[in-house]
């Protein structure tokens, strides 16, 4: 997870602290002067690491599927205690599924958002 918070070169925040709103296919596309590194190999929008997209959904907001479409969902975040919070939401066929969680006086506090017509189990952390 430390990977996930630095923010020099060859890291996860290297391309936000660029300006960066989606996820690179280099972590280096971008120099530090701003110039590009292959101008024929720069995507700016590509999924092949958007595993660290997957942990924020499923690990650390919590949003899980138990079947298709989304009928039936676990909502078990798991706050880090290097985040202050986490909010994540998907579109659904059925609407809108949102978990999220912070950090607020020493407590935790959660909000959960299910649609209408499907049915969730939500697992909370104590701490």
């Amino acid at each position: 997870m430390t990977f996930c918070f630095r923010k020099h070169i060859l890291s996860w925040l290297y391309p936000v602290k660029m300006g960066a709103t989606t996820i690179w296919e280099r972590w280096d596309g971008q120099k530090t002067d701003s110039t590009f590194q292959d101008p024929g190999m720069n995507s700016f929008n590509h999924y092949a690491y958007g595993a660290i997209g997957d942990w924020m959904y499923r690990v650390s907001a919590g949003i899980e599927t138990m079947g298709p479409g989304y009928k039936h969902i676990i909502i078990q975040p798991h706050p880090s205690k290097r985040l202050n919070y986490a909010k994540a939401s998907f579109e659904s066929s059925y609407g809108t599924i949102l978990s999220g969680w912070e950090r607020k006086e020493g407590k935790v506090i959660y909000k959960i958002k299910i649609p209408v017509n499907t049915t969730a189990n939500s697992r909370i952390a104590r701490k």
